[in-house]
């Protein structure tokens, strides 16, 4: 389901902060269901299948190199019977309808580019409307002050929560081996469905 992102170690550092997150609780990952949008090569979605997690593994349809990068790192990881979907953000195609029930979607830094948000938050939506317990759980580097998905939620009746990286030791400047200065703001929200209230 992922387009274009941010790559190389600082997109590294962003995907192991939310693998910090996830699993910092161990035995917590049994037994989720847990499909990952945009997994370019995977790593969120890889370690939660490590931890027990019954994964699957999901990028854009009309990229097929991004497929192909998703199965090797399931290969080289010793998952090689992972499922790996072709999915875009927006679409509602076969392979979204089929999906199985899920308890967490996992996105890192999907929100790259502010044209594709409201396509990834669509598709958000609908897993989440027919998962109505499930939630979604992103990374992402701010890239401007001027981008916000706060008018999407709005419409699409989501909510989100802040986490904040010291709660979960993911504030470190060498983040998962980052050689990086962090300078970089790197945040984490869990959207989920508003209730009828606005909550």
């Amino acid at each position: 389901m992922g387009e274009r992102r941010g790559g190389g170690a600082e997109g590294e550092r962003r995907r192991g902060g939310l693998r910090r997150y996830r699993f910092a609780e161990g035995p917590a990952a049994l037994a989720l269901r847990v499909p990952e949008v945009g997994a370019g090569t995977g790593l969120p979605g890889l370690v939660a299948a490590k931890c027990g997690a019954a994964v699957t593994l999901s990028d854009s349809e009309e990229r097929p190199r991004c497929l192909w990068n998703c199965r090797r790192s399931c290969q080289l990881n010793g998952l090689p019977h992972l499922p790996v979907l072709g999915l875009t953000w927006g679409r509602a195609a076969p392979q979204l309808l089929s999906l199985p029930p899920v308890d967490i979607i996992l996105g890192s830094d999907v929100f790259f580019d502010p044209k594709d948000f409201e396509d990834i938050l669509t598709t958000v939506y609908f897993l989440l409307e027919k998962n109505p317990l499930a939630q979604f759980w992103t990374t992402y580097q701010v890239r401007s002050a001027d981008w916000s998905i706060e008018a999407l939620l709005c419409k699409w009746k989501l909510k989100s929560i802040r986490i904040p990286l010291h709660s979960f030791g993911a504030d470190k400047e060498h983040l998962a081996s980052s050689s990086l200065p962090g300078r970089h703001t790197i945040e984490m929200m869990i959207i989920s469905l508003a209730r009828s209230d606005g909550t």
